[in-house]
């Protein structure tokens, strides 16, 4: 397979150290790699010949990550753009996914955190949804979902659509009773039968109450049963209101 066809990708942000860095960590793997150093520029490839994925930095002087993907979405709304952010800004993070980003990698990551979202951007075009969301959640586009109960308790699990994007599953790491998590940021890995480790981001600040530790000796629960049996944990919501805002319902 040559690299055209297994992906052609453009990287984008305004240090050429940082481009450089990430088309190394994907070029190695097949792909059909390019850069841009600014939003304009980016637009301008984008124009003359299409790419498969994007990945750009969220932040840039011009037109920023989040402008670039507002302004491909409409001319191209398949297109896969996955945003590269700091800490900071996870919350605009978890807001470019809710108008259309594929995904987004929070700084700093390593050559198989890039690989292994690129693996599931690009794999995710290929595939038709399999199972309907349930009405009533709360989510974060192709991470997870939440379910409100009694007061601030809510229940997190893993969307179909993100399980169907990964292989056979062959671990499951969730946090620990107590620990402390926030929105947007990592909450469970997932690792799969290619060796890719996937992070699964948070949809709710809060405390653990309670892990299904059913789900950790029967990974074929997530496949069969994401909404209900495979649940990944119970929170305390601290800022449930709030956090809610930034995500999308189910209907």
């Amino acid at each position: 397979m040559n690299s055209h066809k297994k992906g052609k990708i453009l990287v984008v942000d305004d240090d050429i150290t940082v481009c450089k860095s990430i088309s190394q960590a994907i070029s190695i793997e097949g792909y059909d790699v390019d850069t841009a150093l600014s939003g304009e520029e980016a637009l301008k490839k984008d124009m003359k010949s299409p790419y498969d994925l994007i990945i750009t930095d969220l932040m840039m002087p011009g037109i920023s990550g989040l402008e670039l993907l507002k302004s491909l979405k409409p001319r191209r709304p398949d297109v896969k753009l996955i945003m590269v952010t700091g800490y900071p800004t996870i919350k605009t993070a978890v807001e470019s996914i809710k108008i259309g980003a594929f995904d987004y990698i929070a700084k700093p990551f390593t050559p198989q955190d890039i690989r292994s979202v690129i693996h599931r951007a690009l794999k995710t075009a290929k595939i038709e949804p399999k199972m309907a969301m349930p009405p009533g959640l709360y989510y974060i586009s192709g991470h997870t979902w939440l379910r409100r109960e009694e007061k601030s308790r809510v229940t997190v699990g893993i969307t179909a659509d993100y399980l169907q994007t990964i292989g056979d599953i062959t671990r499951v790491e969730l946090p620990s009773e107590n620990q402390s998590i926030s929105q947007g940021e990592v909450c469970a890995h997932i690792e799969d039968d290619n060796k890719f480790v996937h992070p699964v981001w948070s949809p709710i600040t809060g405390r653990i109450l309670e892990i299904n530790t059913t789900l950790l000796k029967n990974f074929q629960l997530l496949s069969k049963y994401p909404y209900d049996k495979a649940w990944l944990f119970r929170v305390k919501a601290s800022n449930l209101e709030e956090d809610i805002k930034g995500l999308k319902p189910s209907e």
